[in-house]
């Protein structure tokens, strides 16, 4: 492969676009498909090049990377029969960035591997802030080599960048990531709305305790805005709760029994019903406050 490798990205959003920016920004060329070519828009002015077609984008690209909002679209764009895998040149390699289902990024690798294509399941974490600072965590399975041949594509994409195992094992350590986020949301929700009622200075409570043992990303990130009542997605309620509801499912299958989380997804259920389905998960501050 060349030493810089023409790159495909498909999922232009939120994350998406900021991380392909940085692909651009790198030195290499740029290919880009998103549902809505609004949203790539930025790119394009960027000097990537648009694609009418995932097989276009597919049948031009040394490397292919995907970040979009559920399984069944990575089951599509990779499956389908326009999709990836019907039109992926050989000795190409694949990079799912999307929080899918382990299983469905098993299934994936071994359509790959028969074509004679790399393929890694790696999703992110670090919400819109991680993507814009190119800072993101990225968790891979797949197969070493493969991880070793596109570091320094990653690199331009993250700094926290580990290889954790065989096909599934990215995801699997994304759905422990997902976990770890759903309790600490409800924490952090919980602590501000407390301290409001407690008539105290919010944001001095928040310099307080962000340096101490109660410290985590979501606090000093995600604090300051549900203070502000700025409730814009870094990542969004319908997202989270179709991660959810995969961490779930895998825990069930492994008889693992997980309370936090199945409260967490219960209450960000309750926010979708009323309406905060494409707000930032802080909006579970919400329903903490307008008790």
């Amino acid at each position: 492969m060349a030493d810089k490798p023409v790159v495909g990205f498909i999922g232009t959003g939120v994350m998406g676009k900021s991380m392909a920016s940085h692909i651009k920004k790198g030195g290499h060329e740029l290919l880009v498909y998103n549902r809505t070519k609004g949203k790539a828009e930025e790119l394009l002015n960027q000097g990537a090049v648009w694609c009418n077609t995932v097989a276009e984008l597919a049948e031009k690209s040394d490397v292919i990377i995907t970040i979009v909002g559920y399984p069944h679209d990575v089951e599509e764009i990779y499956l389908g029969e326009e999709g990836i895998l019907a039109h992926v040149r050989q000795g190409a390699n694949l990079i799912d960035m999307t929080t899918s289902n382990p299983q469905l990024s098993k299934k994936i690798y071994d359509v790959a591997k028969d074509k004679g294509v790399g393929c890694l399941d790696a999703p992110v974490s670090g919400g819109d802030i991680g993507a814009k600072e190119a800072r993101l965590a990225i968790m891979v399975g797949g197969d070493e080599d493969t991880f070793k041949e596109v570091y320094p594509i990653l690199s331009l994409m993250g700094q926290n960048i580990q290889h954790q195992g065989p096909a599934g094992s990215g995801q699997y350590t994304k759905m422990a990531n997902q976990i770890a986020i759903a309790s600490t949301m409800m924490g952090v929700a919980e602590s501000l709305a407390y301290a409001k009622k407690a008539g105290l200075d919010q944001k001095k409570v928040l310099d307080s305790i962000s340096t101490g043992a109660a410290g985590s990303f979501s606090l000093s990130n995600l604090g300051p805005r549900m203070i502000d009542g700025n409730f814009e997605p870094g990542f969004y309620i319908k997202h989270f709760i179709k991660d959810m509801k995969i961490a779930l499912e895998s825990a069930e299958t492994m008889g693992l029994h997980t309370p936090g989380l199945a409260l967490a997804k219960k209450l960000y259920e309750e926010l979708t019903e009323k309406g905060e389905d494409d707000s930032g998960t802080h909006a579970i501050y919400k329903y903490y406050i307008n008790q």
